[in-house]
């Protein structure tokens, strides 16, 4: 009586409780390598799109731009002087770019070193330096068209750790820039060079890096990155097809990367020499005879209009 009694109790409990816990089990089990199956074809998340674009000291003209937006989504957009010039071609030329189909990278060119040095010593500090510059880059940017929200890059040509002038210029530039209707973006470095940490470790830093902790320990503003490492590998080259993914140049979440100057910087693009005109240049691939001779630098992003300044 009592073993039948057990019998049917063991019953009772398979039938009521093991078996319909069994049932969730495998239902529960199929979802999970569903999951894991999905993940591994590669269906959870499609890449992101990219995009070409190119920037020039020099404007190409007008008459060029139909052949250049064959190739390029968007374009550098300089607010002041590039470097090394002594004026700016591309002033006034937002509405003929953005109507022929173009997004921007909009840059204002900064300071060196030296010039930050001499400012300081004329007894102009550098983050008043900073305000400064930024009230012009966003009266200029206003005065081309562009809509609030645009990011503006500061042009930041000189690599590896900051040093303290540098960092107060930039980012008293960057927080100036915060507090108008445009928001802050800085063309920056993503090369690692050598360096030492605060206990004398040899480490490898860049500029980008550097720029990103001083923002964190200070709480500063966000800081959008058009980052420049041509170096091969990750650069391709001079080359726009096919076209690499933004992250792959070392510096993660950068609204663009800057993957080809010209000219070449000889020492880091030996692996892609080729890619490149025999004058070490970069220039439009099956370019027509009126672009055959134009200088570009290369650039991809994830937007067609990193800036958003359309």
């Amino acid at each position: 009586m009592r073993c039948s009694q057990g019998t049917q109790t063991r019953r009772v409990i398979v039938q009521f409780c093991i078996e319909p816990l069994m049932r969730i089990f495998h239902r529960r089990a199929i979802f999970f390598f569903l999951i894991l199956w999905v993940s591994a074809c590669g269906f959870a998340q499609p890449r992101a799109a990219s995009y070409a674009g190119f920037d020039a000291n020099e404007y190409p003209g007008d008459e060029q731009l139909a052949a250049l937006r064959k190739q390029f989504a968007f374009t550098g957009y300089w607010l002041n002087n590039p470097p090394g010039a002594n004026h700016n071609p591309w002033a006034g030329k937002r509405d003929v770019l953005r109507r022929a189909g173009f997004g921007f990278l909009v840059v204002f060119n900064g300071r060196l070193d030296k010039e930050i040095l001499a400012a300081q010593k004329a007894g102009k500090q550098p983050a008043v330096f900073a305000r400064e510059d930024a009230a012009v880059a966003a009266a200029a940017a206003k005065r081309e068209g562009f809509p609030p929200g645009t990011i503006i890059f500061l042009d930041q040509e000189e690599g590896g750790r900051m040093l303290p002038e540098q960092a107060a210029y930039l980012l008293g530039w960057t927080e100036a820039v915060a507090a108008t209707s445009y928001k802050p973006g800085v063309y920056a470095s993503g090369k690692p060079v050598a360096d030492e940490d605060e206990n004398g470790h040899k480490i490898t830093i860049t500029t980008i890096q550097d720029i990103r902790a001083h923002v964190a320990a200070q709480h500063l503003h966000p800081i959008a990155f058009w980052t420049i490492q041509d170096a091969c590998p990750p650069a391709p080259g001079c080359v726009v097809s096919p076209l690499p993914a933004p992250d792959r140049s070392g510096t993660l979440d950068s609204a663009a990367w800057q993957f080809a100057q010209s000219p070449r910087e000889k020492n880091i693009t030996q692996a892609c020499v080729a890619t490149y005109n025999r004058d070490g240049n970069c220039y439009l691939p099956g370019a027509p005879p009126a672009l055959a001779h134009y200088q570009l630098d290369l650039s991809v992003s994830n937007s067609p209009d990193p800036s958003h300044g359309r």
